[in-house]
Parts: structure tokens; sequence; C-alpha cells
């Protein structure tokens, strides 16, 4: 039975009805020795206490995704095949342009593609959801290239987070539809590789490459399948809580693979999750720390990173990346009161629209409709007459 099924939470409901009714049914008709009618009236009060919690657990787990299924959430799960030493770059050294393409079959539900990757560099192999903006099945856009946004869930997380708990698609499919924000491919894959631990989306030899299955794998398998911008200009990552703090990492390391980052309360030190395998050792944490790579990088990287946060949750850490940002990096820092709540779903929803109509500026995509051909042959662009503004949620910086 699935975790995060209907089926389980109607059985923990009924279940939980049932260990209410025993004891208010049967607790003064026990019959038998005074010892073995204690005993059941204890096994009846656990027993109702047990589903109680089983059943909030999973209404919690159900609102915020935190675990897929029942692998993630007894730290049995892996989806590392292999994690060999790719190097530097992450890619171990492959042409990727000499590798046949990667085809992949999808399934659907709700409106979201499902399927099960296996990372020909990364040695990964773990599920992506691939989400379609409203545009892409139209005549009119047969051959038009859509810009992409990589979605990352904090951690424990589910890939799904983004469309089963921040509504992501939901919310921006009206403002696709009405030309206010882009027509992004959203694509989500999985982040939670390994068994009880946060791998960071870190390359550790041994061990786990995410880097690598986030950067390389993932983005050229939805290359391969889908009518998508080149990278990086076409490209953002956005993420929230341990994503967020992967989003800036992946975009300040490599800006050849994506021009924007979304950070919702993310942080900069990998010690900011104590999971995380990127805070095990020195090196790790330095070489995995957006602060530094910004900070010491030769030339600053042509990237945009938009960052939002509330004191000591995310804040703090987005001003000191904007103090040291210098062109062409440029950092956007939204102050989210503590009156907006905590760290939690309900924090993160309501700033997804700003982030992409912030992206749809960074990406030069103030146009949301494909060219449409005069009577005369000609070609014009059908400018979107909605203008994507600047958002803040509280305070901007």
């Amino acid at each position: 039975m699935s975790l995060t099924g209907t089926s389980f939470l109607y059985t923990l409901i009924a279940l939980a009805v049932v260990a209410l009714a025993l004891p208010l049914a049967l607790w003064s008709r026990m019959r038998g020795p005074r010892a073995l009618r204690a005993a059941a009236r204890v096994l009846m009060l656990v027993f109702a206490q047990g589903t109680a919690v089983a059943l909030v657990f999973v209404l919690v787990n159900n609102q915020n995704s935190l675990y897929d299924n029942w692998g993630d959430l007894l730290g049995t799960g892996n989806h590392v095949q292999q994690a060999a030493d790719l190097g530097a770059d992450g890619t171990g050294g492959i042409a990727l342009n000499r590798l046949p393409k990667v085809r992949q079959r999808f399934t659907e539900a709700d409106g979201v593609r499902v399927t099960q990757l296996k990372g020909r560099v990364s040695g990964v192999n773990a599920e992506v959801y691939v989400w379609l903006p409203p545009q892409y099945g139209q005549h009119a856009y047969r051959h038009h290239k859509f810009p992409v946004v990589e979605l990352l869930s904090g951690y424990p997380g589910s890939a799904k987070a983004w469309f089963a708990s921040l509504h992501a698609d939901k919310q921006l499919r009206p403002l696709m539809r009405s030309g206010e924000v882009a027509p992004f491919i959203l694509v989500a894959p999985r982040t939670n590789l390994l068994a009880g631990v946060d791998p960071g989306c870190a390359n550790i030899t041994g061990t786990v490459n995410a880097d690598s299955w986030l950067s390389v794998d993932v983005p050229r398998m939805v290359m391969d399948n889908f009518r998508t911008e080149p990278a990086p200009a076409g490209w953002a990552v956005a993420g929230y809580s341990a994503g967020a703090h992967c989003a800036a990492k992946l975009a300040v390391a490599h800006p050849d693979r994506y021009r924007a980052a979304v950070s919702l309360s993310g942080y900069n030190d990998p010690i900011g999750e104590r999971s995380s395998l990127a805070a095990q050792n020195p090196v790790l944490r330095n070489a995995n720390n957006p602060y530094l790579l910004l900070r010491e990088a030769r030339t600053p990287p042509p990237v945009a990173l938009y960052l939002s946060g509330q004191p000591h949750d995310g804040y703090e850490d987005a001003v000191a990346l904007e103090q040291i940002a210098k062109a062409p990096t440029s950092v956007h820092v939204v102050y989210i009161p503590k009156s907006a709540g905590g760290h939690t779903m309900a924090l993160w929803r309501p700033q997804v629209v700003p982030a992409f109509r912030w992206l749809t500026e960074q990406l030069g995509l103030g146009t949301a409709t494909p060219p449409v051909r005069s009577s005369a042959g000609s070609t014009h662009a059908a400018l979107a007459s909605g203008t994507a503004s600047r958002a803040a949620a509280g305070r901007t910086r």
C-alpha cells in the first residue's frame, strides 16, 4: 500500500475511528482478572494513540511532500548505481555532444509527466517529473523552443512537492496563458538519492554524483525529449530550503548550464543541513558553498540570483551574496518578515509567482506568444501585453 496513496489514508482514518470507539464501548465492560483488564485498557490506549499519530503524520506528509514512499521514510531507498570520479566539471571527460540521444517514456497523472531516468554520467537512477506549459501542444508553437526551470525540493522532500504542495503548475498556468509569465517547462528531479542523508547536490566520488545528476543528466534528457531553449540562455534552477542552497550553488558553479537561480529560504554553508554529505569535511563544504565560489571566482559568473529569506532563515546568507556580487553577477534579495510564517510550504507557496515573474524578466522572455505569419508572408513577433513586474514579499533590497 502506497505511503501517499488515498487507500492508505482512508485506512488510517477508519482505524482511528475504531481506536476511538473501542475504549468508549468496552472500557467499563471488561471482564476477568484485574491485571488482564488493565492490560487490555492499556492496549486500547496505545492503539488509539498510535493510529492518531500515524494519521497526523500521513496528513502532514501529504501536505508537505516530505516522503514519496516507504523506502524514503524507512531509510532503505538508494538511487545510486555508481559514483565514479567525474572531475572538476562533473562530466568525467565525456564528450556529451557525442552521446546518443536519451529517449524516455513518460506516464502522466494530473497533467504532470514522470519518467525513470538512468543517468549515464552520474550513475543515478531516479524519477524526473516534467510539466509542459499550455502553449507547448498548440499548433502555433509547434516549432517554438521553450525555456526551462529545474525545480529542487528540500530535505527530506519529494520531487513532486513543487506540484503537489506548492502548486506551481496551477499558479503559473493562467499567467502563462495571459503572457504575464513566460511559458516555462518545469522539471522536478529527485534530489533525495541516498538513505537517511542529504547528498547536498555534491559530487562525492564513491558515494554519489548529485551535482552531475542535476546539472548534466537531467538537463540532457529534457533537451533530448522536448523542444527547449539551449543552455544556459534559456535555463534556470529554483529550490526551497536545502533545494534553495542547491539552486544557488549550481548556478554559481555552472554558469555554462544555468542563467538564473531562485533560492527560497536557502543557506550558503552546506552545514545549514546537518545531514548534508557536502558538510562532512572542510574541502567539500568549501567546494559547495556558493558564497565562497562567488567570492573566489576569477571571473564573476554571468548569472542572476533571486534570494528570499526571513531573519535567521536565509536572509542573512542572501545579503552576504549580494554584498560580494560583482557584475555580470546580479543578486536580488527579498526580505520576508517573520509574520509570514515559518519554514514550511505555506511560506514558499505565495513566493512562486513573484519568483517566476522575475525569471521571465531575467531570461529576457518578455514575450510569451509565438511568431505569427501575416497575410503578406512576413513574420512578426506578437508581444504579450502583460509586463513582468519585480515582485517582493515584504521589503526588497
